[in-house]
């Protein structure tokens, strides 16, 4: 069911389903913002500002071989924090402190 379909079932009108619409076209196909900041004074070039934008779906990125957030530690299932130290381990301790039952204990217990 698209988007459109939605919003007509729901009692939307045709501002919100164009809305769902563009927003779906945009995801589905992707869109790529980028803009240059130039400060200068007398001709010298202070600063520079390089600003790239790629708004897409996770799927159309992956199409596009972008993919930045499977191997990111953080964002990975028992991925490490900024210490190494394991999230998993540090939401066990956590979760053994608060007297709540583990994974380990669970899994134990199955």
């Amino acid at each position: 069911m698209s988007t459109r379909d939605l919003a007509q079932r729901t009692g939307g009108g045709s501002a919100p389903a164009q809305l769902a619409d563009v927003l779906e076209r945009i995801l589905d196909k992707g869109i790529v913002i980028a803009g240059d900041i130039q400060i200068n004074l007398l001709d010298i070039e202070l600063l520079t500002v390089r600003l790239r934008l790629l708004v897409a779906s996770a799927d159309k990125a992956r199409e596009m071989g972008i993919d930045w957030w499977e191997g990111d530690p953080f964002l990975s299932k028992g991925g490490r924090d900024g210490n190494g130290t394991s999230i998993d381990s540090r939401l066990r301790a956590l979760e053994e402190k608060a007297g709540l039952p583990t994974t380990r204990e669970e899994d134990e217990d199955s």
